[in-house]
């Protein structure tokens, strides 16, 4: 086997490890293995919180330090503790809460769910029945806790913010995201994409559904990885990223080796150094395996 070129592999979820049906295939957690049984430390980087990719990183017995929430947190898989994580400043929280739910939006405020006991605190004045279909279906496939509340007052643990989203159709959320770039361009991170949709309703039925989410400056999933290698004492040219998303543009951009999946988006192609098969085609198992062939 030709000597490893890498020692940490950071694999997307959605749209990447997932196939289209939202599953693990059985090439793609052999791949995994095969990566660390080479030596190759194998982290997980979603938008996704810990509890809603927890039954998927369990099959392939994930023990690595994950990263959850879109680069802002970093939690580990066995116990739930969070290793670390990147609040949002309170005065610009309560900013964002309030120009969101201005413009009609129940507004999704992620803790830290070590922390705060539970994942959201969901700011609106009409409670859960102004959610969403989308999110309403997602709290309520993964099972997630969640505290409604009518203003932003009511949040015991405003220290523990590390996100701010909402998730509606093209149409309501386009124009929130125009605001929200021009006025916190300086103090905060943001990305703006396709949500996960009920597969067995086909599509939602208000359009394309997207999410909007708000970050302190400068947190991606790069930023977390970064934190993970250097607390493992790996240096950032050991480091290979696949992905397939906005919110993997800047791993993809920055790791040593950044893959984009077949069916990534224009941007994430584009920076990337690699290009591999779909995610209906094992794509990640064939990246892995030209990684550990040294001919990637």
């Amino acid at each position: 086997m030709a000597p490893r070129r890498y020692d940490l592999l950071a694999i997307d979820l959605d749209g990447t490890l997932l196939c289209p049906k939202g599953a693990v295939s059985a090439a793609n957690i052999e791949a995994i293995y095969a990566a660390r049984r080479a030596g190759m430390n194998v982290t997980v980087c979603t938008g996704r919180g810990l509890m809603e990719c927890r039954h998927l990183i369990r099959r392939f017995e994930q023990r690595d330090p994950v990263v959850v929430a879109g680069g802002s947190m970093l939690a580990c898989p066995v116990t739930g503790r969070t290793l670390h994580k990147f609040p949002m400043d309170g005065s610009v929280v309560r900013r964002l809460v309030d120009l969101l739910a201005a413009h009609g939006h129940a507004v999704l405020v992620l803790k830290d769910p070590h922390a705060a006991g539970y994942d959201y605190v969901v700011v609106s004045e009409r409670g859960e029945p102004a959610l969403d279909p989308v999110t309403r279906w997602w709290f309520r496939q993964m099972q997630l806790p969640v505290r409604y509340v009518r203003s932003l007052d009511e949040d015991e643990h405003p220290g523990h913010t590390v996100r701010v989203g909402v998730c509606g159709p093209k149409r309501r959320t386009d124009g929130v995201a125009e605001m929200v770039r021009r006025t916190f361009a300086h103090e905060a991170a943001m990305q703006h994409f396709h949500a996960v949709v009920p597969r067995d309703e086909g599509d939602d039925p208000e359009g394309k559904t997207l999410i909007l989410e708000v970050f302190a400056p400068a947190v991606d999933k790069w930023a977390a990885i970064e934190w993970l290698a250097g607390r493992e004492g790996i240096a950032v040219e050991r480091i290979a990223a696949i992905g397939n998303d906005i919110n993997d543009v800047a791993m993809l951009r920055q790791a040593a080796c950044g893959v984009a999946m077949a069916n990534a988006i224009p941007e994430a192609k584009a920076v990337a150094d690699r290009h591999t098969l779909g995610n209906d085609a094992d794509g990640v198992a064939h990246a892995i395996g030209r990684i550990l062939s040294g001919e990637w």
